[in-house]
């Protein structure tokens, strides 16, 4: 068996094992939902779990149609509620302007990871509470894509950098998160850019294709 054949079985079986975890928890929040006392938390499970589940399916799948952004983003936008309050998060009002004709080119899931990353990346830095917009609109063959907040914004000597891989100024966090937007957002041939509002608060600027 040559070397690269190896790592396609070894990713597949990864994939396979991972997706037997998924559906573990998956029944094991079925089970808990039947209990009205824990109905929230299961669904809060339940939703983690398929979110999951879809991100390993996409690790062998390679989609480059077009999809409604708007459907990605009610998903996103779910899941980053419910990570705010499996961590006991002060509350963080989401607002969504993305209109439901809306379609982008590109991978839905990579979609759901860049949306995901920023939303959270706005949500930690407001530990008091806040908002958070993600709207977008479209012209001619492109997208932008604007999510902003209205949280402390980003102090001007650090804006160059906040997407190198492993930068970050949270305490124990990885610094990952911005670099995985970017570097995702580019492969499917676009472009992200972070600045400040007038107004107060950080806005993050992506330029798709449609």
């Amino acid at each position: 068996m040559s070397e690269d054949a190896g790592r396609d079985l070894t990713l597949r079986g990864l994939i396979h094992d991972l997706n037997n975890v998924f559906q573990t928890i998956l029944d094991a929040a079925d089970l808990l939902a039947q209990d009205p006392k824990w109905a929230a938390l299961a669904g809060n499970i339940e939703r983690t779990a398929e979110r999951g589940h879809r991100l390993s399916q996409s690790i062998s799948e390679a989609t480059r149609s077009t999809f409604p952004l708007g459907v990605i983003a009610d998903i996103a936008i779910q899941f980053a509620r419910d990570y705010l309050y499996a961590t006991k998060h002060h509350p963080i009002e989401f607002q969504s302007d993305v209109p439901a004709s809306l379609r982008i080119r590109g991978n839905p899931v990579a979609w759901e990871r860049i949306l995901v990353n920023l939303l959270l990346n706005s949500a930690q830095a407001m530990p008091c509470g806040g908002w958070v917009k993600l709207a977008a609109a479209q012209e001619g063959s492109k997208a932008t894509v604007r999510l902003e907040d209205n949280g402390p914004g980003i102090p001007v000597s650090i804006l160059s950098r906040i997407f190198e891989p492993h930068f970050s100024t949270k305490p124990a966090n990885s610094g990952i998160g911005l670099h995985i937007v970017k570097s995702l957002v580019e492969l499917d041939g676009g472009a992200v850019a972070a600045e400040n509002r007038p107004e107060g608060g950080a806005a993050f600027v992506i330029e798709a294709r449609c």
